[in-house]
């Protein structure tokens, strides 16, 4: 398949770090799991080979879904490395509170329709925040990082992933986090329908609510 020449570090998580780098004339990003010295070597393997194949699997499903992902080019399971499609453009959390009231609106619906798609796929994407959101030069919305996602058709697994979503808006983009994520919800609906989109979110505020009893008994003890 080639050599891979890692050229620059993009980004640095608990969980995988992103380089960008060559091949074949191709700016591509790969992605790598080093090795955690907490865990037993032969479980951090097995650990690190699974999320390897898994996070490409959930990607052709989220493709399959109608959402866009880049595109996987080489699966290195020995090394735990990931060589996809580099997406030209901007993370959401770049652009999203620099925007006109009606661009946000239009771009929060259109992350509310993708999430819905995956939904109803039965893809959990497991980390959703405007961080894993590209919009590319060309316009499209790519759904990144699906590392800690899951398959899955449970309401309480779809529930805790919209929970996030809201949760990072709240952090992140607080003046706009109520607006947009009703947005969101917007074309979330639209995608899914009222009835099955209100059964999720009242799996959402049940999740708020158990929050919120946790955080009331750390503070009682």
């Amino acid at each position: 398949m080639g050599e891979v020449t890692l050229t620059k570090l993009l980004r640095k998580g608990a969980e995988a770090s992103l380089f960008l780098a060559d091949w074949h004339g191709r700016r591509v990003v790969v992605k790598t799991r080093l090795p955690k010295k907490y865990r037993p070597e032969k479980l951090d393997l097995t650990i690190r080979s699974y999320r390897t194949i898994h996070e490409p699997q959930l990607m052709h499903e989220a493709k399959a879904a109608g959402v866009p992902t880049p595109t996987i080019f080489m699966v290195d399971v020995k090394n735990a490395a990931i060589t996809m499609e580099f997406v030209e453009g901007k993370q959401v959390k770049q652009l999203l509170d620099g925007l006109p009231k009606t661009e946000r609106h239009d771009l929060c619906v259109r992350i509310g329709e993708l999430i819905a798609k995956l939904h109803s796929h039965g893809v959990i994407h497991g980390d959703l925040t405007t961080s894993n959101m590209i919009l590319s030069s060309e316009g499209r919305l790519f759904m990144v990082d699906f590392g800690l996602g899951e398959k899955s058709n449970e309401r309480e697994a779809q529930g805790v992933d919209l929970h996030l979503l809201k949760r990072a808006l709240q952090s992140t983009h607080y003046q706009f986090a109520e607006e947009c994520f009703h947005d969101v919800l917007k074309g979330y609906m639209a995608v899914l329908g009222a009835d099955a989109a209100e059964r999720i979110l009242e799996k959402v505020k049940e999740i708020e609510k158990r929050g919120r009893y946790i955080a009331e008994r750390k503070q009682d003890s």
